[in-house]
């Protein structure tokens, strides 16, 4: 762990010498886990890791916070503050001792530390750090893969489960988030982060988390949900049907299955992220659906359940092999239904990988 830590460190640290950036503190956030690899608290008590542009970076916590992170003491510094010392005196004071004239703070840090610490650091100039941290979470190394294609084949488990052993007609939304989240702490998840259930015209509201609303014969439902497995997030959805499905509900379910294939085709390295999204309008936009395309087609997935890289058009970005994102294409018909399909997918040298393989053909349940 310390090895994966030091080539973090070294990496952030490059990145803030391309920026020209003195110093990065980055408080508790998705930022910091996959810096340190542990998850302190957000909260009153001031701690952050305080990342010079070169040499030894030094972690400030609560001393009661202190067993938390004492193993880091090969890599950091440690600081802890008692209850009656100023934390954020002592970090404008590091600023000033090795001359941070330009300082990055990450989304995370609160506005009221951040007002108090200008003040404490009249020379210096706070800029953001997203765009040095994202990139340094972009692609994802060896680890990360096994441990998303592990996440993933256990969702794949989860789908094959509920498609074999599950119920929809009859029950409510509510049950069918039970249904799932039992699956889900069978495969050893955190509990899950969201599970959204549209039947009927619920599904045609893209945010519709669920309700109490049963379940009726004919029905599609769209079932999107997230768990995370070791601090990474698996996120999936499928559109299965309560009985016999209406046969334009099959031809618009068909065109969504081929705008994710056509999506899934344009995956390489050096393809713009904004012409994955509109591989799969196209299809959509073809058939007749353009404006019930409502979402860009997908996010990018890791730590946090939505991160860069985002499928989006207008996003130039150029892909390249590690980077993993969702491709779930959607249409929502009102008053009616709606129909998504998504699985996480990655880049590699050859084009794009999708870490799940539960089944994307329209199931028929009970």
């Amino acid at each position: 762990m310390n090895a994966l830590v030091l080539d973090r460190v070294s990496s952030l640290q490059d990145g803030l010498a391309q920026h020209g950036v003195d110093l990065a503190i980055i408080a508790p956030s998705a930022e910091m886990y996959h810096l340190i690899g542990r998850k302190l608290p957000l909260t009153e008590r001031f701690n952050a890791v305080l990342l010079p542009q070169s040499g030894r970076p030094r972690i400030v916590v609560p001393r009661l916070q202190v067993p938390l992170v004492q193993d880091l003491g090969r890599i950091f510094d440690v600081e802890a503050w008692g209850e009656t010392d100023n934390p954020l005196a002592r970090v404008a004071a590091y600023g000033e001792d090795i001359g941070a004239r330009t300082i990055a703070v990450n989304g995370h840090f609160w506005s009221s530390f951040l007002l108090r610490l200008q003040g404490l650091s009249p020379k210096a100039r706070f800029v953001d750090a997203s765009p040095i941290t994202a990139a340094a979470r972009l692609h994802k190394d060896e680890r990360e893969i096994a441990l998303l294609t592990d996440a993933a084949h256990r969702f794949d488990a989860i789908w094959a489960d509920f498609f074999a052993n599950g119920h929809l007609v009859g029950v409510t939304e509510r049950d069918v988030v039970r249904q799932i989240g039992e699956r889900v702490a069978a495969q050893g998840f955190d509990p899950m982060a969201w599970c959204d259930v549209g039947s009927g015209p619920n599904g045609a509201s893209p945010l519709h988390h669920h309700s109490d609303r049963v379940i009726q014969p004919g029905d599609p439902v769209v079932i999107d949900f997230a768990a995370t497995l070791d601090g990474y997030y698996m996120d999936t959805c499928r559109t299965p049907v309560a009985g016999e499905p209406d046969p334009s509900f099959v031809a618009i379910y068909d065109v969504v299955n081929a705008a994710y294939e056509a999506a899934s085709r344009a995956i390489r390295p050096g393809v713009e992220a904004q012409a994955i999204d509109r591989a799969a309008r196209q299809v959509i936009e073809a058939a007749g659906h353009g404006p019930q395309f409502l979402h860009r087609l997908g996010h990018g997935m890791g730590i946090e359940a939505h991160e860069e890289p985002y499928i989006i058009d207008g996003n130039a970005l150029r892909l390249a092999p590690g980077m993993v994102f969702s491709n779930e294409p959607g249409i929502y018909i009102e008053g009616r239904w709606g129909v998504r399909i998504e699985n996480i997918m990655l880049v590699t040298d050859e084009g794009g990988r999708s870490f799940n393989d539960a089944t994307r053909a329209l199931t028929v349940m009970r």
